[in-house]
């Protein structure tokens, strides 16, 4: 963030949030002050690119050459951390592995949080700053979200909902209707690793190798 950003931000919240020992609470999704504070010293901080900047309800992004896609996705996994990434790194890396297989090249993204109440704010930051890692580590930025929170117990931490939105150039097609009986299949890691280390995780399984 700027330094302008950083003297308005003062004087608005004299007092920074407590990320060690501070948890979520209502007031966190209520559009108030609580919310401005969480969505500046959490989201803006790591987030923060020319777009974001804006502080709107919407992002006005240049125009670009080609076809335009879109997805989106929704993710609610539990645990929200696991061998290899977490539920951050994952918002991020499946929406853009949706509009590249297009042929498109990603662009933006949107990141809308629905938050539970009594999550703790180190959590959050540590699943927000993964966001921003893969995020940048892409170069697609997320150029505008959302934040809400619901009470304990109806969000099993945080649900994360991503949009991306990318360019196709003209004359590329690729789609499921293209599929025919002998193309190659390329895949890029072995199959079920994501799958067996989130089970392992939730139903505390050890295995004799690291998954």
């Amino acid at each position: 963030m700027n330094d302008h950003s950083h003297s308005r931000n003062a004087r608005l919240f004299p007092r920074a949030l407590d990320i060690a020992k501070g948890r979520v609470d209502m007031t966190h999704g209520g559009g108030g002050r609580a919310m401005a504070q969480l969505v500046s010293e959490v989201f803006g901080n790591a987030f923060d690119n020319e777009f974001l900047a804006q502080g709107d309800d919407m992002a006005v992004m240049p125009p670009a050459a080609g076809r335009l896609v879109m997805s989106t996705d929704s993710y609610v996994i539990s645990p929200l951390f696991f061998p290899g990434g977490d539920i951050g790194s994952l918002a991020v890396h499946g929406t853009i592995n949706d509009v590249a297989m297009s042929g498109a090249k990603p662009l933006y993204l949107s990141a809308s949080f629905i938050i539970e109440e009594g999550l703790p704010l180190s959590n959050l930051k540590r699943i927000v700053e993964s966001i921003a890692e893969a995020s940048k580590a892409a170069g697609v930025p997320i150029v505008t979200g959302d934040t809400k929170a619901v009470e304990r117990g109806k969000a099993a931490g945080v649900f994360i909902s991503t949009a991306g939105v990318g360019v196709l150039d003209d004359g590329l097609e690729i789609d499921g209707d293209q599929i025919r009986e002998g193309d190659a299949i390329l895949v890029s890691s072995s199959i079920g690793d994501h799958g067996i280390a989130i089970l392992s995780k939730r139903e505390n399984l050890d295995f004799e190798t690291t998954i």
